[in-house]
């Protein structure tokens, strides 16, 4: 989640860096919610600080020997304010803090812009890539060819982006993972 205070300072360099990873981030919306979330915030400090101010007056009337009904009407009136704006606050923080939430990291300033990775720029490599004398497959065919790994069955159980292990492979996988929590 992105700091709040940088939202505050600088909303217009969020939504621009934002723009560059694609994403519209909706700067009125957040001042929106903020300025609201201040005022109820600033409401809600000052009703607290009279009730407390009204409270001590209390205390000194009942130690003058005074009425206190209208003082103490008052402070139950603040009371029952009181809970709707702290109601009110705390629905507005959730929902700036779900506003927040769905707004992704900033991009370094290094990052190449673009809407996805053909835009990347390659900025150093290490080593040199091998090369073999036969045709290289991934784990994928690798794992179908020898009949241990079956995505068909996998998407008739559970949908697309499983797979079911089979065999020695799922034994492997099952102490691998064993072995790991008794670690």
């Amino acid at each position: 989640m992105l700091d709040i205070q940088l939202l505050r300072k600088d909303a217009a360099l969020v939504a621009e860096r934002l723009a560059a990873r694609g994403f519209a981030f909706d700067a009125a919306r957040f001042d929106a919610l903020e300025a609201e979330r201040k005022t109820i915030q600033t409401r809600t400090q000052d009703a607290q600080s009279r009730r407390n101010t009204l409270s001590k007056q209390i205390g000194m009337l009942k130690g003058k020997g005074e009425d206190t009904t209208a003082v103490m009407a008052e402070v139950a009136g603040l009371g029952d304010e009181l809970k709707q704006l702290e109601t009110r606050l705390s629905e507005l923080q959730a929902e700036l803090n779900d506003f927040l939430m769905g707004v992704p990291n900033l991009p370094h300033e290094s990052v190449a812009m673009g809407k996805d990775e053909t835009a990347n720029v390659e900025v150093s490599r290490w080593g040199t890539p091998k090369t073999f004398d036969f045709p290289v497959r991934d784990h994928v065919d690798i794992g179908e060819s020898l009949g241990q790994l079956d995505f068909a069955a996998a998407v008739k159980i559970t949908g697309s982006r499983f797979t079911v292990m089979k065999g020695p492979l799922a034994k492997l996988h099952r102490a691998l993972a064993q072995f790991m929590l008794d670690v």
